[in-house]
């Protein structure tokens, strides 16, 4: 019997003993030679099987991922022209491409027909004149366009409140006093505030514009509408409180734009999509840059990665053992 610090003493040369693990290390005989021979030609199939399962397993994954996107994803296909009104078509709006700003002339021709024909009716009540500056219109115009009308001021000295011209400050006032007066006004039906129309209403600057633009002549044979409503397909139920409100050539356009009953819905319909956003230009200008920084950034970590770590990754390893510990034969 020898001890764990003597070596493995065998009478097979080809057998030794690791002192240093105690590890036994047998030369392999003839049947494992054969077992393993048999075990390479078993194992020479894996791969297939590997592979197979790989692509399985993707394709499920890709199932599952197309599937959940289709029930929960964003796009959402009407059931019924009756339940939620016919699906806008998807126009190319240049404002929403990640390289593209607003066109600052559709905003103030869009301007001009939200204030000449929409505000009669429509409240924009979460625009201040401000922020109108630098995108829709000058310093001087909105000061001037915010004095036309009058806000309640600090109380005098007896107490009363007196009426002031309005300041940059100030919001764009609602068309009516109450909800009650904007519904005995028309006909029961309350007209929505467009400040944020565009990112409330399923489609966005899709459905706005196929909704200002798909009011028929008269309505389609057997098409149902309620007395006092308008047939419109593409609002929930077609029938809607709103009469058409656009036509050709309804507002004049001081760049000589001709005023079609399209491009005055185009133009209005990117000035709401401003009025929802208006830091869009702003956020995709500093999204660039911190992709241009973050991009430099990265590049340098790569390059200090590499030259830091250049010794530990090139270096190599060699273990030369005492001479007192080598293993005896």
């Amino acid at each position: 019997m020898t001890s764990p610090a003597e070596p493995f003493r065998t009478s097979d040369p080809r057998n030794r003993y690791d002192h240093r693990r105690h590890i036994l290390t047998t030369a392999p005989s003839t049947d494992t030679r054969a077992a393993s021979t048999s075990s390479g030609a078993a194992g020479e199939a894996s791969p297939a099987r590997l592979n197979f399962a790989a692509i399985a397993s993707t394709t499920v994954a890709a199932g599952s991922i197309a599937w959940y996107y289709h029930l929960y994803g964003p796009v959402a296909f009407a059931a019924s022209p009756a339940e939620e009104g016919l699906h806008a078509t998807q126009y190319p709006w240049v404002h929403q491409q990640w390289l593209k700003t607003f066109d600052h002339q559709a905003l103030r021709r869009g301007f001009q027909v939200y204030r000449e024909v929409c505000a009669s009716c429509h409240s924009l009540s979460r625009i201040p004149y401000r922020t109108l500056v630098g995108a829709v219109l000058t310093v001087d115009e909105a000061k001037a366009l915010a004095e036309e009308n009058e806000y309640p001021g600090e109380p005098d000295e007896q107490g009363e409140i007196q009426m002031r011209p309005g300041k940059l400050a100030d919001y764009i006032p609602d068309p009516y006093k109450n909800e009650e007066a904007a519904r005995f006004a028309n006909n029961g039906a309350l007209p929505p505030d467009l400040s944020l129309i565009v990112k409330g209403r399923h489609g966005g600057c899709d459905y706005i514009f196929s909704l200002l633009t798909g009011y028929p002549e008269e309505p389609p044979a057997g098409a149902q509408v309620a007395p006092g409503m308008n047939f419109n397909p593409y609002f929930p139920g077609t029938g809607i409180g709103m009469a058409r409100v656009l036509y050709d050539g309804l507002v004049e356009y001081e760049d000589g734009t001709p005023a079609s009953t399209s491009q005055m819905a185009k133009d209005v319909v990117e000035f709401l999509n401003w009025a929802a956003e208006p830091e869009m230009d702003d956020r995709k200008k500093m999204g660039l840059k911190v992709l241009i920084v973050t991009s430099a950034l990265w590049a340098v970590s790569v390059w200090v990665k590499r030259y830091k770590w250049a010794w530990l990754k090139s270096r190599k390893l060699a273990y030369d053992p005492p001479a007192d510990s080598k293993v005896r034969r």
